[in-house]
């Protein structure tokens, strides 16, 4: 449907005296008293400027000054669109809180810290740092300064980039349906631990248990008529497999078994706890980050102290940070390190660029990607800390090497190692408790965000449909998520999660933004990416922003892609080997995401007019921006 414009008119009065001189230059006073806005679009502010000089738009384009004529007065009409206002921001901090919630995640605390140790810890630093100095924040930058000049969802941007790249945003909200399907999974575990906490003793320090095996023995230090073998489990290890999860009930993929009705309802909890975030929209998100992106760090410091003043804490720090210099000759290093710090800043979900549509024209996303990227960066080293503290507390207790009790990653890292380590703490409770709390508002505000990511995208897309039906597409699509879900919820279920995890999203959503990237820099040009930053910031983005843009982001991806494809994951959960078929299953479900993006642009050619060439080149040349600019016809009058 077409936009419907009508003729507002409004009176200006510029009065030809002596107090002209003492008019405000930045604001033009209309006769009802009010002053005209501050123009919030590059199209919008040439117009004012005309008018507040005392100009007007000529008949070829320009503009001609008015004459004074003595006592005359200027009538002013103004075109304004009746289309509704965006929503913004109430606040700045709403906007950041956002975005750092979103990029810190369940990740920088269960992934980075594994990976560091795993790959030469304090050694590692190097090429994180690297990656992310020329690959990670770049493409952040990026996506922010995209989403705030166009101010469209992942979708109704491509049309004025390239617009045979439009699948790119179809692909990306079905790559953040799948992720929804199985993230919010973890976070029911989260809760079902939470509400296993509210107990004087916790159910996963015993092997007295209807769940608990003969095979189950606390193995501690103080445990001293303990024998351990090879088979051998924890209480932690069979509270989180034989209680929460239930693997034992199924023997794989191909029988997952029924639905476990605990987890469903901790699921449907989470799930209620999400549509009343976001189903108002940025307003109502924008205030429950305060909570949910502060409260972690409040934990993760309490964890910090806690666990540098246990016994043995320093030999887990030295196990983490010591260098090993000969593993940065491993290609794998390099691979690890590119692969964290994209998925950990998280460019190409859509996200950024729907959050950042929302900001003010002017703001200045410059400063807000350096200072979010380092923020998500810096936690996740300090989540190393609060991680390998304890590890090193437990490695004490154990008598064993801190390697021997690292041995897991992965949710098993906190589910099962973190949470044995806690339950042996004095006030293991209180700490239990706030532990959780914390794993599930990490998870909440990506969740937060995904879903963001994937309605500003369709009511963008299909205004005049869902626009004043938000809360009810909100509703609709937290229920797909659900059903989604409902495989993850099973008694294999957590064979499920690792699938889509290692397969479904991530080669998808990096080949989507190697793309991303090749539509803005190559097709819709770097100089007039660069020049849209001048006129939103006020300054041209440097020779280094340039130069990533066009050649380093691209060829980082190719990078990690490549790896991938190169050496695929072997793909393991507890004793569970993933039989050939799921790795075809995997990779069926990541390209039923990134075929959008070929169907797209073949449906495009199809149905555009003309001869083949001038088909192709309308389907590379941006649209001009819709913007509601206003215009103003200028007349003279008694």
């Amino acid at each position: 449907m077409e936009k419907q414009d009508m003729m507002m008119t409004s009176m200006l009065t510029v009065d030809q005296g002596e107090n002209e001189g003492e008019k405000d230059k930045g604001s033009v006073e209309v006769s009802n008293g009010f002053t005209t806005s501050t123009p919030q679009s590059p199209r919008e502010g040439p117009g004012t400027a005309a008018c507040a000089a005392g100009t007007a738009p000529g008949p070829g384009g320009g503009t001609g000054s008015l004459a004074p004529l003595g006592g005359l007065r200027t009538l002013v009409v103004q075109q304004t669109s009746l289309e509704r206002p965006r929503e913004t921001w109430s606040k700045k901090m709403d906007f950041l809180l956002s975005v750092i919630g979103y990029a810190v995640d369940l990740g920088n605390v269960w992934r980075f810290p594994y990976i560091c140790y795993q790959n030469g810890g304090g050694a590692f630093l190097l090429p994180y740092l690297l990656m992310a100095v020329f690959g990670g924040v770049p493409l952040f930058y990026m996506e922010l300064a995209l989403g705030q000049f166009h101010r469209s969802g992942c979708i109704s941007i491509w049309k004025h980039i390239c617009p045979i790249f439009k699948g790119i945003g179809f692909a990306i909200c079905i790559i953040a349906l799948y992720i929804a399907f199985y993230y919010n999974t973890i976070m029911a575990w989260a809760l079902y631990y939470l509400l296993s906490s509210f107990r004087p003793t916790l159910p996963w320090t015993t092997c007295s248990n209807s769940w608990n095996t003969a095979n189950c023995h606390r193995y501690m230090s103080s445990d001293h008529n303990v024998t351990w073998s090879n088979w051998s489990t924890s209480p932690a290890e069979e509270f989180y497999t034989r209680q929460v999860l239930q693997v034992h009930r199924s023997p794989g993929l191909h029988q997952l078994g029924s639905v476990s009705w605990q987890l469903a309802l901790c699921l449907l909890f989470i799930f209620t706890i999400v549509y009343f975030s976001i189903w108002k929209g940025v307003k109502t998100s924008g205030k429950v980050v305060w909570v949910t992106a502060t409260f972690p760090y409040l934990v993760l410091l309490v964890l910090l102290v806690r666990g540098a003043t246990l016994p043995g804490a320093w030999r887990g720090v030295v196990f983490y940070l010591k260098p090993d210099w000969e593993k940065l000759l491993s290609t794998t290093v390099w691979i690890d390190a590119a692969a964290q710090i994209f998925f950990s800043l998280g460019p190409g979900f859509g996200v950024l660029l729907a959050f950042a549509s929302y900001n003010p024209f002017h703001n200045n996303c410059y400063k807000d990607a350096l200072v979010t990227s380092s923020v998500n960066c810096l936690t996740s080293f300090l989540s190393g800390f609060v991680i390998f503290t304890v590890l090193g507390y437990m490695a004490e207790m154990r008598q064993q090497s801190v390697d021997a009790v690292a041995k897991d990653a992965g949710p098993s890292l906190l589910f099962i190692i973190y949470a044995e380590a806690i339950a042996n703490m004095p006030a293991a409770t209180f700490f239990a408790i706030i532990f959780f709390l914390m794993i599930i508002m990490l998870g909440l505000d990506s969740t937060f965000a995904g879903l963001e990511g994937v309605i500003t995208a369709m009511l963008d897309e299909f205004p005049h449909v869902l626009a004043k039906r938000r809360e009810w597409f909100v509703f609709g699509l937290v229920c797909v998520c659900y059903l989604g879900a409902l495989s993850t919820l099973t008694y294999g279920g957590a064979f499920v999660v690792k699938l889509f995890e290692e397969y479904a999203t991530g080669p998808a959503v990096i080949t989507v933004v190697l793309l991303e990237v090749i539509a803005v820099s190559w097709f819709y040009g770097t100089q007039r990416f660069c020049n849209d930053i001048q006129v939103m910031l006020g300054f041209y983005p440097g020779c280094f922003w340039r130069v990533c843009w066009v050649a380093i982001c691209p060829c980082f991806l190719l990078f990690i892609i490549i790896s991938f494809l190169a050496f695929p994951p072997e793909v393991r959960l507890f004793n569970y080997h993933y039989p050939p078929w799921t790795t075809v299953l995997g990779y069926c479900i990541g390209v039923s995401s990134f075929i959008c993006v070929p169907a797209y642009m073949f449906y495009h050619l199809l149905n555009a007019k003309g001869t083949f060439k001038q088909r192709l080149l309308k389907s590379i040349t941006p649209e001009p921006s819709s913007d509601n600019h206003r215009n103003f016809i200028v007349t003279n009058a008694v």
